[in-house]
């Protein structure tokens, strides 16, 4: 069930409506019900992975959390982790790990035929494993008790606005919020609702109307060259954003409707001054979780400069694979580990540089150039992160630049090549503007949706009527697009 289709319009306000209107006492079986409920509407065959996951790391954590034997906890915590990320892998890296072991050995002259599986890779089982993880370390740790209540705990695992695509909530924030009785707040709705008419915009206005451009290109490369490329890796940074932030704008939305508070996943990541700001600002929830259960465990940057730099790449060499079982995505992940690297290897240089030319980093015209060359690397890494193949990328690399001598036949023969005219052209700078507005916001503190609060009744219902005719004209009228991260 997607969040951009009629079976949601209808599930959504129902499961809201009654949600309120049942007694506390037993909303969490009515939104259990609900959240399994909407995981099975994508395939009721695999709602023994998430129960599996779900009971396993319940039980575990118990375990580690009533004994004080050490050798028990540890034993507990391998077993639970070992699950965890044993149905991960056979799901989602078996046959990616069988393709590449026997073209390694093919190089060696050792023909071995790959074994793969004909699998259905469950929705969302990157998502809910790592929230089943981190509650498991947490209680491992001491940093929070065992939660006794196993029908709140499934819950906890499935809610179901963020159980696809997350954000990946941690324990402690999450748990303890379905003990608390939620009143009806129409403060509180009326800004659920317009966090999730955001994502909405995002989602259908921009994400997937540039997608046909994305699709048209990186689906048939040999048919383009040049600028089209470009153009088609520039709309794929705004794809992307805003297929995966309208996904969480819609999930907290959502969850604040029912007066629950969700984590923030994005926060203007195109303005990042810096690869390593860009990773504080984007998918939030999967970079906080490396950085507490991958990154610091490993030593963080309170060891030697090469083992920090060595960190830094096994945690955004992970961050690839996480993604998908492809090579595409384990070089992106590289590459962002090697901006990060570079980043802190040259730190000292470029602050002295910086004071030697009197120049202060806050001035205007460097910050732009910041965020210009930060928006430019994540640009290339992209790259790897959208292409189908490794061949893929060899040849937009390749043919990117092919025309450059002649500019602005260069531009305008790649956009004609994508069927982008004056009337596309326009619409693509609007629309980019207004995300660009909304994230500006963002950054200087300034909550859109709080900023309207204040503005006389007519302003602000015309605003809405805007925003209702904007998404009936411009939204498409096709089968409803998956979302991006679905697939991980």
């Amino acid at each position: 069930m997607l969040f951009n289709s009629w079976q949601f319009a209808v599930f959504f306000p129902c499961v809201f409506l009654l949600y309120y209107a049942i007694p506390h006492r037993v909303r969490w079986v009515f939104l259990l019900i609900a959240s399994y409920y909407f995981y099975m509407s994508w395939d009721a065959r695999l709602v023994w992975l998430i129960a599996a996951v779900t009971l396993v790391s319940y039980l575990t954590a118990r375990i580690i959390g009533a004994s004080e034997k050490k050798t028990v906890r540890r034993a507990a915590l391998v077993g639970a982790v070992g699950f965890s990320l044993g149905l991960l892998f056979f799901y989602k890296y078996f046959n990616f790990f069988s393709n590449s072991v026997s073209a390694l050995l093919a190089r060696f002259s050792l023909p071995v035929h790959p074994v793969t599986l004909n699998l259905i890779l469950p929705v969302g089982v990157s998502f809910y494993t790592f929230q089943t993880l981190s509650y498991v370390i947490d209680v491992y740790r001491g940093d929070l008790k065992a939660e006794r209540h196993l029908g709140l705990y499934a819950l906890y695992v499935s809610f179901f606005p963020q159980l696809v695509a997350g954000p990946i909530e941690r324990s402690t924030n999450l748990l303890p919020q379905f003990y608390e009785k939620h009143t009806f707040q129409y403060d509180q709705v009326m800004r659920g609702l317009k966090t999730m008419a955001i994502g909405f915009f995002k989602k259908l206005v921009i994400a997937d109307y540039v997608a046909g451009f994305v699709n048209l290109v990186y689906n048939n490369l040999p048919e383009y060259s040049g600028f089209s490329l470009v153009m088609a890796t520039v709309l794929f940074s705004l794809q992307i954003y805003c297929d995966f932030s309208g996904y969480s704008d819609i999930a907290v939305g959502a969850a604040q409707m029912m007066g629950f508070r969700l984590m923030k996943n994005f926060d203007a990541p195109y303005l990042a001054r810096s690869i390593k700001e860009f990773w504080r600002r984007w998918h939030i929830s999967l970079s906080s979780w490396l950085m507490d259960y991958v990154y610091i465990p490993l030593g963080g940057s309170r060891v030697s400069k090469p083992r920090h730099y060595l960190n830094l790449m096994v945690t955004f060499l992970l961050s690839g694979l996480w993604h998908g079982a492809n090579w595409t995505f384990v070089l992106w992940g590289a590459l962002h580990g090697v901006y990060q690297v570079a980043g802190n290897a040259t730190r000292a240089w470029r602050e002295r540089a910086y004071r030697a030319l009197g120049i202060s980093q806050e001035n205007r015209a460097i910050v732009v150039m910041k965020i210009l060359i930060t928006y430019g690397l994540v640009c290339l890494a992209w790259i790897f992160f959208r292409a189908n193949t490794l061949g893929d990328v060899g040849y937009v690399f390749a043919h990117a630049m092919d025309g450059l001598s002649r500019p602005l036949s260069y531009v305008k023969e790649g956009l004609g090549a994508m069927g982008i005219g004056k009337t596309v052209l326009i619409r693509l700078l609007l629309t980019g503007a207004v995300l660009w507005g909304l994230d500006w916001m963002e950054k200087r503190k300034k909550d859109p949706i709080r900023w309207m609060d204040g503005w006389p009744k007519l302003l602000k219902w015309g605003v809405y009527l805007g925003y209702m005719m904007v998404m009936i004209y411009l939204s498409p009228y096709d089968a409803p697009a998956d979302f991006i991260y679905f697939q991980f």
